[in-house]
């Protein structure tokens, strides 16, 4: 199993509301893989399918099963969060790792206790006791010590400062990922995962509007500011994005090579970030 999912033409829709427009995905094996939308784009109802938690219409696969008919099973392979400091404030810590050891036939006690040992977070406490960064730390244990194929991430340091949230992803990289997992992690804090992906997938209106691995994007595009004497040549090779920079004209190019493109000025591999914006400029201009 080459793709840990594989999804041809999902739709769903909500009444009149169409959330996904014939989505096709394939997310690698081992992948890091970033969801990137603005709100309303579909990233959470693409990735509640994924899970079983909303029925579409097309062909679906995750972990070699399809979610709608195999939902159970595959549970046991995957771990789903949508935001990381959410947890039953009543519950004293000792309680939730009780429960999801119960809940979970994957969960390995003794592994989110020695994760726990190096924290200051008492076993006896109730998480409404506990500062963010705390919780932060207890999520991450109880995450840490599931053995799945894949964690899916939904918005997960939302409302965490950059601290705890620097220190969710480091962890998450130290002590979760080997190489073989599967992380599919959707965000609107695109610059803090940008150097952590393999992978990167943009929807918007329920669409995909890019699919590729990290390592394709500088092959296919391009940032240049333009010369001052070149901006007739550089409209010629029809960028997908143009915006003044610092007092320069940065145009982005897509499959545009280089050679090509070295004789307009100064060139750059875009940032995740930037390539959002242009592809979705694109998308509504194109």
């Amino acid at each position: 199993m080459s793709n840990i999912v594989e999804a041809k033409s999902l739709r769903k829709n909500y009444g009149s509301f169409t959330a996904l427009d014939g989505v096709d995905l394939t997310i690698p094996k081992g992948a890091i893989s970033g969801l990137i939308g603005p709100n309303g784009a579909g990233k959470t109802t693409t990735l509640k399918a994924l899970i079983g938690l909303c029925d579409v219409d097309g062909e679906l696969s995750v972990v070699g099963r399809d979610p709608r008919i195999s939902r159970h099973k595959l549970m046991e392979d995957v771990c789903f969060i949508a935001d990381v400091g959410i947890l039953p404030k009543w519950l004293k810590v000792s309680h939730v790792i009780d429960y999801v050891e119960a809940v979970h036939p994957r969960f390995d006690r003794k592994k989110a206790e020695k994760f726990l040992s190096t924290t200051d977070i008492p076993a006896n406490k109730r998480i409404k006791d506990l500062s963010k960064g705390m919780v932060t730390q207890l999520h991450l244990a109880l995450v840490m010590a599931i053995e799945v194929q894949l964690l899916v991430l939904d918005e997960p340091t939302l409302g965490l400062d950059i601290i705890y949230r620097k220190e969710f992803y480091d962890r998450l990289l130290n002590d979760f990922y080997d190489g073989n997992r599967t992380i599919i992690i959707s965000t609107h804090q695109v610059e803090e995962i940008e150097t952590l992906l393999s992978h990167l997938v943009f929807i918007n209106k329920g669409k995909i509007v890019l699919d590729s691995s990290m390592s394709d994007l500088s092959d296919i595009y391009t940032e240049v500011l333009v010369d001052a004497d070149k901006l007739e040549q550089a409209d010629a090779l029809q960028p997908i994005y143009v915006r003044k920079l610092l007092g320069k004209n940065s145009y982005t190019f897509e499959s545009v090579p280089r050679e090509q493109l070295k004789m307009l000025g100064e060139l750059h591999t875009p940032s995740v970030a930037d390539l959002f914006v242009a592809k979705l400029k694109e998308e509504k201009h194109g």
